[in-house]
């Protein structure tokens, strides 16, 4: 008999479902409509999942509904729906995808990165920097439509039947691709899409776009996809404009997905950005950060330095270093660091204008500026000038009464890590 004839009960062996619970715990995240918590999961268990086990391996169990989210997409394109599963549908969604994973992902395409075990967005960058360093300078940069909330059902499932036997498997699929979705209180049947938010929708959405991923390798291309974002990488725009063109019919007619024409081209690398990162005109490609991630980093930034404005100066600093440590360590690629520096001052200046804005008289700031050793007419030009903070922080009695040595002092972590080195290889 096929193993995965059988799936189900390999799935719900003791071990793996403890292995399930531990990474449902381990990852957190917000209640569902249930209003169960993470920490509430085990002891639910306890009582509950003989029930829910027997419901499961008889065709009757039925999830919940998940609960909609709405979040902004990055570069203010509108918005991303979630769709947050509760606590238990994402215990039983983790022991599926362990028992899923191990069939779809060793025949998934070399060129996919998203989402999957031992793989990575810098492999993903490392990988496109390097089809442009070949010579392929021309990208059809294809961007699907509203992907996770497009995905068709039925061709979905199609896919996944190929290589999985057992019935009751493929059932709970189904069902949780149809799960409702509560809004305000009220359930909206869903006829398409795999919303963002469940531990299942990540391996769904590469066992759909595995399709594209052959398809491209069947016709010799050079690619790397992430997810949904997926870069050809040729060598004229003629050619990426024939890739363009033939791959929207493929998508329409065998996935039955779109390309979004609005953020879908073809053209240089350098002038498009993938996985937030873009590369310089070198014949010798530098990878670089995208405008954009600067832009959106600093819109991350903003509330938070604003909001510093009536904490200590060292509380403000614990408060940013997590979100600078974490941007530092995503684009620790990057070879073209002016965009580090850039942002490293701009901080410092935001974190001045606090310190300005603290000392909130013409007078105190004279007295502060005195008591860290501003000359006496400079100090006097700074506090009764009557420019604002914004110019007043980037002028020298302040740069000089609050230095960057101060700021590493108190703690502020810089964009510029000295201890890294770049290597072609990298």
């Amino acid at each position: 008999m096929d193993e995965t004839e059988t799936l189900l009960d390999e799935i719900l062996q003791p071990e793996k479902l403890l292995e399930a619970q531990r990474r449902v715990e381990q990852n957190k995240g917000a209640p569902g409509v249930d209003g169960m918590t993470v920490e509430q999961l085990g002891a639910y268990l306890e009582e509950h999942w003989p029930r829910i086990e027997g419901e499961m391996r008889s065709g009757r169990y039925q999830p919940q509904p998940v609960r909609k989210v709405e979040i902004p997409k990055h570069g203010g394109g509108g918005t991303r729906t979630l769709g947050i599963p509760t606590v238990l549908d994402r215990f039983i969604q983790q022991a599926l995808l362990q028992g899923l994973q191990p069939i779809f992902d060793p025949t998934f395409s070399d060129a996919s990165y998203g989402f999957r075990p031992g793989r990575s967005t810098h492999q993903a960058v490392l990988r496109a920097r390097a089809y442009i360093a070949e010579g392929r300078t021309w990208v059809a940069d294809l961007d699907l439509e509203k992907f996770f909330d497009r995905v068709n059902h039925d061709v979905l499932m199609a896919r996944v039947a190929r290589r999985v036997k057992d019935k009751r498997v493929l059932r709970i699929l189904r069902r949780y691709l149809q799960a409702g979705m509560m809004e305000g209180g009220l359930v909206s049947p869903r006829e398409q899409g795999t919303p963002q938010g469940g531990p299942l929708s990540p391996l769904l959405s590469n066992v759909l776009l595995d399709e594209l991923d052959k398809e491209l390798e069947k016709r010799g291309h050079c690619f790397v996809r992430y997810a949904d974002d997926c870069n050809v990488y040729v060598k004229s725009e003629a050619a990426g404009r024939r890739v363009m063109a033939s791959l929207e019919r493929f998508l329409r007619t065998r996935l039955r997905l779109r390309i979004n024409p609005e953020k879908s081209a073809v053209a240089r690398p350098w002038e498009r950005k993938f996985l937030a990162y873009t590369v310089t005109r070198n014949k010798k490609p530098k990878l670089k950060v995208a405008p954009q991630a600067v832009k959106r980093l600093k819109e991350k930034l903003r509330p938070m330095l604003s909001a510093g404005r009536g904490r200590a100066l060292r509380q403000t600093i614990l408060w940013l270093n997590p979100v600078l440590l974490g941007w530092r360590q995503y684009f620790r690629l990057a070879e073209v660091k002016s965009a580090f520096s850039e942002l490293d001052e701009w901080i410092r200046r935001k974190l001045r204008v606090n310190v300005w804005r603290q000392w909130k008289s013409a007078r105190i700031r004279f007295r502060q500026l005195l008591r860290r050793g501003i000359a006496r007419d400079l100090a006097a030009k700074a506090a009764f000038g009557g420019r604002g903070p914004w110019h007043n922080a980037r002028c020298t009695p302040m740069i000089q009464a609050v230095p960057t040595a101060e700021l590493r002092r108190q703690g502020l972590e810089t964009l510029v890590d000295p201890q890294r080195q770049f290597a072609w290889s990298a």
